[in-house]
């Protein structure tokens, strides 16, 4: 499998994120004699891929894997500089209290308060540091970031978190497992650790990561059971783990009966009834590039109406095209929606707050 080259990162000048924050901070420049250190190996390196280009998609089952190309994937590998992560260590590194005499007990965590800690560093855009710890004491390098969700009492590396868990098989994962490779001939290189958040697709080659990689943590469909060295990745499961299921990662949720599928399928793709002053809903069909129906059309006008007109310089039509999508996208924003959900493309929700009398507008000032 081939990975689009590593790039740097430079956080963006107008994002307000802790993430984006921290990383326009000014550095120091980093000493000649910072690669030694403790013998454990979160191998981060700029790979070049003959055939790779930029925003490559990681083929995966019956639909691909899109793989960004501003966040290249760690991509340990034979021959490759050594690149330690952090030592096993008290929170907040050396300034930090260590734990007493004797064996401290595992911590009780479930699975929903897992994925919750993963989340939370994902939405923070927590940058990738092998010596730098987060504000909750935690090392900002990959056994840390595990160390964090699982709720460990100090920071773990890639030898020892094992030590948490128990062994488990691939058909066993479930969310908040992690998937483990620790180089033990040479720490140095390759070793890696990724928490699982379960399978995207019914032949479970695909699963949604949640890594912390540079630039920042991160969470996005992963091809099983890595990018690179897939034979070297081991499922465990934290020892502190309540009993229940995967369901325990879907706190206050249902979990749908296979009727209650069917049904949403059909209201994404089909259309939905009209309810409530709103129109019908037609499906996601109706919006695709290159479709033409009186859909479209309405949809534009609505918009118009609601003062996005600004986005058709030769008025609403019933053709989908660019400015279509330019502007259901500025209305998807003005409803606080941002990255996927704010994408131009009018699913049944941003129908429905389209056609609401109350839902905010740019012409309210919402």
């Amino acid at each position: 499998m081939t990975a689009p080259v590593f790039q740097e990162f430079h956080p963006a000048a107008d994002c307000d994120c802790p993430g984006c924050a921290e990383g326009r901070r000014p550095r120091p420049r980093p000493s000649a004699g910072r690669l030694g250190g403790p013998a454990a190996a979160c191998g981060i390196v700029a790979v070049a891929a003959a055939s790779a280009v930029l925003g490559a998609v990681a083929p995966a089952a019956a639909a691909p894997v899109g793989h960004p190309a501003d966040q290249g994937p760690h991509v340990p590998g034979d021959g490759e500089p050594a690149t330690p992560q952090g030592a096993r260590g008290p929170l907040h590194g050396p300034k930090g209290t260590p734990a007493g005499p004797g064996t401290a007990p595992i911590p009780a965590t479930t699975r929903a308060k897992i994925i919750e800690r993963a989340k939370t560093w994902v939405a923070a855009k927590v940058p990738y540091s092998m010596d730098k710890y987060w504000a909750d004491g935690y090392r900002q390098d990959c056994s840390g970031y595990v160390s964090m969700a699982w709720g460990l009492p100090g920071n773990e590396w890639t030898g020892s978190l094992g030590g948490f868990g128990v062994k488990i098989t691939e058909e066993e994962l479930e969310p908040g497992d992690i998937l483990l490779y620790h180089n033990p001939d040479n720490p140095e290189k390759g070793s890696h650790v990724v928490i699982f958040g379960g399978w995207t697709d019914d032949t479970h080659t695909t699963y949604t990561v949640y890594e912390q990689t540079p630039p920042h943590a991160r969470s996005q469909p992963t091809p099983y059971p890595y990018w690179s060295n897939t034979d070297k990745y081991v499922p465990y499961r934290y020892k502190g783990l309540s009993t229940g299921t995967s369901k325990d990662a879907l706190p206050d949720a249902v979990v749908p009966r296979a009727a209650d599928i069917d049904r949403l399928t059909a209201y994404v793709t089909q259309g939905a009834p009209a309810s409530h002053g709103v129109p019908g809903y037609p499906g996601r069909n109706h919006f695709r590039p290159g479709a033409e129906n009186a859909s479209i059309e309405q949809l534009a006008r609505r918009l118009v109406e609601k003062g996005f007109g600004g986005f058709y310089p030769t008025g609403p039509g019933p053709r989908w095209g660019d400015a279509d999508r330019r502007a259901v996208e500025a209305f998807q924003r003005t409803q606080g929606w941002r990255g996927g959900a704010a994408d131009g493309h009018p699913g049944p929700e941003t129908w429905r707050r389209l056609f609401l009398e109350t839902a905010p507008d740019r012409a309210t000032g919402g």
